[in-house]
């Protein structure tokens, strides 16, 4: 199957103009084809980063192309050597192609940020903070009412995480949920003026968790990669039945 074939499946069904719509907003991202080896891609390599683990499970599994939610190549890459970039060196030097979708996945519908609120439970947004042209990012939506302790197992096995830190003690009825970096000052606002009793993401410094649970929120708070992979699995799964070719998703444990 050829490279730009999957990609435009991929784009299909997260479309890359959504990150494109997110850099006009001020951000910063890096979606897209990222690295093209020029092969007829023979099997597919899910996994959320692109890692040396990664790339080792892809060529065990005769994965020629590795699809990842955060961008392979974030910024400038001056060099490209065993020691300065050790996975995309390790792709190159075996063939492996690389396809990223970052922001367009998290706001796309059926993506990661809408993944993140079906896995609560949460059925259909009541808001979202961020709207875009075809998704968005950050919802508030109401769950079968349930004290703060069993919503908190709940997501632990669904989520397949232990580490979930929780503050609070109110009964959960409306939450707004954030996937990856979304712990800020602008998400707690966006939680307070929609009602929500509770607030999940990843990623907060100290002292914004603290300003969300002195504002009287439950917080649950995530490993990055657990508030993520969820949804990513689900993806690949999508991607995979359309596609016909041999995949496998690939999870890194140590951080989840």
């Amino acid at each position: 199957m050829k490279l730009k074939d999957i990609y435009e499946i991929i784009d299909g069904a997260a479309p890359f103009v959504l990150s494109k719509e997110y850099i006009e907003r001020g951000m910063h991202d890096n979606s897209g084809l990222l690295l093209d080896c020029g092969r007829d891609i023979k099997g597919v390599l899910f996994s959320l980063d692109l890692s040396v683990n990664a790339v080792e499970e892809a060529i065990k599994r005769g994965a020629n192309l590795i699809v990842t939610h955060h961008p392979a190549i974030w910024e400038g890459v001056m060099r490209i050597t065993p020691t300065d970039t050790p996975a995309l060196y390790a792709c190159v030097k075996e063939g492996i192609s690389v396809i990223s979708a970052h922001l367009n996945l998290d706001a796309a519908k059926g993506g990661i940020d809408e993944s993140l609120m079906l896995g609560l439970g949460g059925k259909e947004p009541i808001a979202v903070m961020e709207e875009l042209s075809c998704g968005g990012y950050g919802r508030v939506y109401d769950v079968s009412p349930a004290p703060l302790g069993e919503f908190a197992a709940r997501a632990r096995e669904t989520f397949d995480t232990e580490r979930l830190a929780v503050y609070g003690e109110r009964e959960v009825r409306r939450v707004a949920s954030f996937c990856g970096g979304g712990f800020s000052y602008a998400a707690i606002a966006f939680a307070l003026r929609h009602g929500a009793d509770t607030l999940v993401t990843s990623d907060g410094k100290h002292h914004i968790i603290t300003e969300a649970v002195e504002k009287g929120l439950n917080v649950l708070h995530f490993t990055h990669y657990a508030s993520e992979n969820y949804g990513f699995s689900r993806f690949a799964e999508r991607i995979e039945n359309k596609i016909g070719l041999p995949c496998v998703f690939y999870t890194d444990r140590r951080y989840l």
